[in-house]
């Protein structure tokens, strides 16, 4: 009796790592749908490709697809496991980091809808500070995926910090369009549809932080305290 309960013992075990596995895999394939709906929306606007763009708005699908797939085990896991300490904290923050890759990919979705318009446009100037912005950002969240899989708080708090970055380019690159709109007004909706694009980048770079605050509390089970000192964030925990 004794020999057949251990047995189902680690039959228990084993299902349910390999439920979280699944849960893991599901996360990174979103991921990494999210990053690739980035690259090829600013890819689309570089290059003036409208083609592109379009596969980039239907691709969105997939993303919302995943979502809800996570959704769904996330709640049979609940519902069925009683997870405890960081297995309930690692199911919980599934459903908020998917909703965190949702969002990034429909900011690069309204992205490529911004290509397709300027495609029709003339030519601002060379596009270099939003291909800049688009690689930081995707940087985040190729990174903040690794810290994931990797349970990695230190790593995540790295991309955390990051966010920093993101603003100081979209504070650039306003002032830069601002001056281009006074000096003609003739290129107002130009101006305005890349710092829409502009606008949507750095939403994807605070998506980044989002899921890496919510690591470091699936990992230490704390919040980040969000203080502000001389201008500068600084993370610690509660």
């Amino acid at each position: 009796m004794a020999a057949s309960q251990e047995v189902a013992r680690k039959h228990l075990v084993r299902s349910f790592d390999d439920d979280m596995n699944e849960l893991t895999g599901r996360i990174t394939e979103m991921g990494g749908i999210a990053e690739r709906q980035l690259a090829d929306a600013v890819r689309a606007l570089v290059e003036r490709d409208a083609e592109l763009a379009g596969e980039v708005i239907e691709r969105d699908k997939s993303v919302d697809e995943l979502e809800e797939e996570i959704d769904q085990l996330v709640i049979r896991l609940l519902a069925t496991r009683q997870p405890m300490a960081i297995d309930l904290r690692v199911i919980a923050m599934a459903l908020k980091i998917s909703n965190d890759l949702e969002r990034s990919s429909d900011y690069a979705k309204g992205i490529a809808k911004r290509a397709i318009r300027l495609a029709d446009q003339p030519q601002l100037k060379p596009l270099i500070t939003i291909p800049l912005m688009a690689q930081t950002c995707e940087d985040m969240l190729t990174q903040v995926l690794d810290a994931y899989v990797e349970r990695d708080a230190d790593k995540a708090m790295e991309i955390w910090r990051r966010d920093a970055e993101v603003d100081a380019i979209y504070d650039s690159l306003f002032r830069e369009l601002l001056t281009y709109i006074i000096e003609d007004p003739r290129r107002t909706q130009t101006c305005i549809d890349i710092l829409f694009v502009a606008k949507n980048l750095e939403r994807i770079g605070d998506h980044a932080t989002n899921i890496a605050e919510k690591i470091h509390y699936m990992i230490h089970g704390a919040q980040i305290n969000r203080a502000r000192k001389g201008g500068q964030q600084e993370a610690e925990a509660k």
